[in-house]
């Protein structure tokens, strides 16, 4: 590899083996990004600290609303996956979030807010479950979106523990009635049907809570297309790891992550 210029304010270097020439930014997700890296460092940051919507970063930086928000979902996309290492106890809950056909051309007439449908969702119904996920053992949380809310996801979600059965706290949903009956498992559940909320150490109070981070993270974009909803998710767990971190060490871990 040699200097071979510049390309715009980037040095530009050309590989000895194959001639091809390349810049600092050649790979990533910035490479022909029109924006510049200081704007675009600066919308990313107030995305993930701020929760602030594209529509509020169109009015505060002098960019297109569309080069922005193909550059902040780009961003989005190339988030990893959180890993689910549970150590246990476990605490698993679900909570249904409305997320449609935003952006697309609808195949179907909207729905009347009048005729909403009571009850549980599905992807279909664009109200798709995300799953809650506490891990008490490590202090982990996770917010993973499903396409229903059934005994196979909940499994595909716990795993299958190694060594010793996995204690899992619910509430009295029927798809969480299976693990009664596997040994893997040892299912602790309160009823909140019945009124009952804490009984000991068992409850899901923390993944409500974190349910409700959720939703919140959500609000500001007046409502999510279901195909994008698994990126800002992911957005919003990169948010929840730079939380306690100073400004410029918070700067370092985003741009860090998607490089």
């Amino acid at each position: 590899m040699i200097n071979y210029g510049s390309y715009r304010l980037f040095r530009r270097y050309r590989c000895k083996d194959c001639g091809r020439t390349f810049n600092d930014k050649t790979g990533t997700i910035f490479a022909h990004a029109k924006i510049g890296l200081e704007t675009l460092f600066f919308a990313f940051y107030s995305l993930l600290r701020f929760n602030t919507s594209i529509r509020q970063l169109d009015a505060e930086i002098d960019v297109s609303y569309r080069s922005l928000r193909q550059r902040v979902e780009q961003f989005a996309r190339t988030l990893d996956a959180p890993v689910l290492n549970l150590t246990g106890p476990v605490e698993i809950d679900e909570v249904y979030v409305t997320a449609g056909l935003k952006g697309r051309e609808r195949d179907r007439e909207s729905r009347s807010r009048g005729l909403s449908k009571r009850g549980r969702g599905n992807y279909a119904e664009d109200k798709p479950p995300v799953f809650t996920l506490v891990d008490r053992g490590s202090g982990q949380r996770y917010a993973v979106p499903a396409k229903s809310a059934d005994e196979s996801t909940v499994r595909l979600l716990l795993g299958d523990p190694e060594e010793e059965s996995l204690t899992v706290y619910t509430d009295g949903f029927r798809a969480y009635d299976p693990l009664e009956d596997d040994e893997n498992y040892q299912r602790e559940a309160v009823i909140h049907g019945e009124g009952e909320y804490v009984d000991g150490n068992t409850h899901v109070n923390t993944c409500e809570s974190h349910a409700s981070l959720v939703r919140r993270w959500l609000s500001p974009h007046r409502g999510v297309s279901k195909d994008k909803l698994t990126p800002y998710l992911r957005a919003f767990q990169l948010r929840r790891q730079i939380l306690r971190k100073p400004g410029r060490e918070a700067l370092k871990e985003i741009v860090r992550t998607v490089l």
